[in-house]
């Protein structure tokens, strides 16, 4: 299993209790200062990339779930 970094991590942590999101959702429940759309975004990518979150299509968007539990 792949390394994540500390914005990756906690990225995930948010994905990990909100079940599945859509970028705004997760952006939404984050701390201020609030991180820029960008940059939450790439993070999703990378995480998908490395096989940590998967995606399903919803209109014009995606919404983003987990694809390994916490524990791991």
């Amino acid at each position: 299993m792949k390394e994540l970094t500390k914005a990756e991590e906690e990225v995930m942590q948010y994905l990990w209790k909100l079940n599945e999101a859509k970028v705004a959702d997760i952006i939404e429940h984050m701390p201020k200062p609030k991180p820029a759309y960008n940059t939450v975004s790439t993070l999703i990518r990378i995480l998908e990339q490395k096989g940590f979150v998967g995606y399903q299509k919803q209109g014009r968007g995606h919404i983003y779930f987990p694809k390994v539990k916490q524990a791991q």
